[in-house]
């Protein structure tokens, strides 16, 4: 039996004044919504990821990021669960929107497959999950230098090769563009955006229009 146990703790820079409150609650919240990433189920992977993020007036999430985590999917599923709830927070009439919240999420995966799984393969895997995540990094800088026009033109077909195994081909790219119009559609500009500069960085010119419409500022 697969059990997942969240943890929330939220600390505020400024806790003098009242403090914002998620409609329904936040723990409830994220155990109503959270899906337990596929690479970390997988590998018995679980642990602590913290959130940092500012609110404005309206309740929206205006700034998002990851302070520390476990450096797989689950960093992006916290992050993910936070941006969500932009537009839900009831925020007092005295809050400081410079604030900085942080909310400690403890991913516990209780799961018959995983009790003989040891530290070391569990270490394994999330040390396998990061390599791919450098090689991404790699192509990313590359086309990023390439736009600066500071790329060596003759690496770039070791790129494209390493693109095509890593899978990330055009019909990938669509699914994060189609990835990135449903953040838009859940008022989380900044992980379409994110989104969006992934599919440019990768080579690709097909997320290009929604850069302009959207992330002029980002």
């Amino acid at each position: 039996m697969r059990k997942i146990l969240v943890t929330i703790f939220l600390l505020f820079s400024a806790t003098a004044f009242a403090q914002p409150q998620l409609k329904g609650g936040l723990e409830t919240y994220i155990l109503s919504n959270l899906v337990y990433p596929a690479y970390s189920l997988q590998n018995c992977i679980d642990g602590q990821v913290k959130i940092a993020f500012q609110l404005n007036q309206a309740g929206d999430v205006t700034y998002s990021t990851i302070q520390s985590g476990v450096g797989t999917d689950l960093d992006e599923e916290a992050l993910r669960l936070i941006r969500k709830s932009t537009g839900k927070w009831i925020i007092p009439q005295d809050y400081d929107t410079t604030a900085l919240v942080v909310v400690p999420v403890n991913f516990s995966l209780d799961d018959a497959n995983c009790r003989n799984k040891t530290r070391a393969s569990v270490q394994q895997a999330i040390a396998a999950y990061q390599s791919q995540k450098g090689l991404e990094d790699a192509i990313l800088n590359y086309y990023r230098n390439k736009e600066a026009g500071k790329a060596n033109a003759e690496e770039e077909k070791r790129y494209i090769a390493l693109k095509k195994e890593l899978g990330y081909d055009e019909a990938y790219m669509k699914q994060r563009i189609e990835m990135g119009e449903e953040k838009l559609q859940q008022n989380d500009k900044q992980g379409a955006c994110e989104d969006f500069q992934f599919v440019k960085y990768m080579g690709f010119e097909l997320a290009d229009e929604l850069l302009k419409q959207h992330c002029a500022n980002n």
